[in-house]
């Protein structure tokens, strides 16, 4: 870098220079995770979820819940129960990426009308897990679709979500966007394992992009959660998130003063872990997925559990596959 450049990188780099994570433990990187958490646990609420919505439809039934688990939030999400689903059967939390919420991975438009051609990134993720035997809940993530506030629409009409000024709001007050939705969704889970039909032994995780993120920290924080597919986000923090133009609801203060995003996929070790990745993803790309997936397979074995983690690089963009990882979570949780 010549020293006349412009701009503040100097100062990037010495910070760099002076970060030692080799010398951070796992309980250290635990520990941070779960302190994004730690400003919103005076919310939780035990409400009950209610039904307002049950639709049969090919190879499953569509049910729509609503349920309050941290304090004036009111909650929804889609719960798909296979046909012919056994009394007990298994489960998975079902975590959406930007866009228009769990209506994006349930099959439907923005209107909650039936969406025909499946061209967004989601794949309608949820239905596919659904047909393969798995129950699935499906939450708003808060700040997408309906879970925009009037506040929330009228500091940016145009914006698609309310990442921005929920982020923001929240950084200035000490806290994460990202430690609220962990939060939340360690909510959903406790709702999905305390259904009387689903088995509270096999419960699967899977996220898409921005979901991936939430999906990777409530899989370490929760032990509940047996096996995790994390999609279209894994890759290292220095190729995606710091070198690609990002939602700021990505960015963790001191995160990588303990760890890079690799280090933090480990904490979920020794239980199961897919990860996939599209080789034409702009915006976590191949080389970053690699790296990071190698770092982890490494740490598998050294663990001698090197069955229990895979990885699929499909040759499509950012998007969701499937096409291996749903089969490997079906064994998994079988």
């Amino acid at each position: 870098m010549r020293v006349d450049e412009p701009g503040a990188d100097p100062a990037l780099s010495v910070l760099d220079r002076s970060l030692d994570r080799d010398a951070v433990s796992a309980e250290q990187r635990l520990a941070y995770l779960r302190d994004l958490t730690a400003p919103f646990l005076r919310m939780r609420t035990d409400a009950d979820a209610k039904i307002i919505e049950e639709v049969p439809c090919d190879g499953y039934r569509r049910d729509r819940i609503e349920v309050e688990l941290l304090a004036g939030m009111r909650l929804r999400a889609y719960v798909l129960i296979p046909d012919g689903a056994p009394a007990r059967a298994p489960a998975v939390l079902a975590v959406h990426g930007h866009g228009y919420g769990s209506r994006q991975i349930t099959g439907l438009l923005p209107d909650g009308t039936p969406d025909p051609d499946d061209l967004d990134g989601h794949h309608h993720f949820a239905v596919a897990l659904a047909r393969r035997g798995l129950l699935v809940i499906a939450p708003d993530v808060v700040g997408f679709g309906e879970r925009r506030s009037r506040s929330d629409r009228s500091y940016d009409a145009d914006a698609g979500n309310a990442c921005y000024r929920l982020a923001s709001t929240l950084l200035m007050q000490g806290a994460t966007l990202t430690g609220l939705r962990v939060t939340e969704l360690l909510g959903v889970l406790d709702q999905l394992v305390a259904r009387e039909d689903v088995d509270p032994h096999r419960i699967g995780i899977v996220g898409h992009s921005g979901g991936s993120m939430l999906s990777m920290i409530v899989a370490a924080l929760d032990e509940r959660v047996r096996a995790s597919v994390l999609c279209g986000y894994p890759n290292t923090f220095a190729d995606s998130i710091r070198s690609v133009r990002h939602c700021l609801c990505n960015y963790l203060p001191g995160v990588l003063a303990l760890a890079e995003q690799p280090d933090l996929l480990e904490l979920i070790m020794p239980r199961r872990l897919y990860l996939e990745s599209g080789e034409r993803d702009p915006i976590f790309p191949r080389g970053g997925f690699e790296r990071a997936a190698a770092q982890v397979a490494d740490a598998y074995a050294a663990a001698g559990v090197a069955d229990r983690f895979g990885t699929d690089l499909h040759p499509g963009g950012h998007e969701v596959s499937g096409w291996q990882s749903f089969a490997w979570l079906e064994r998994a949780l079988a």
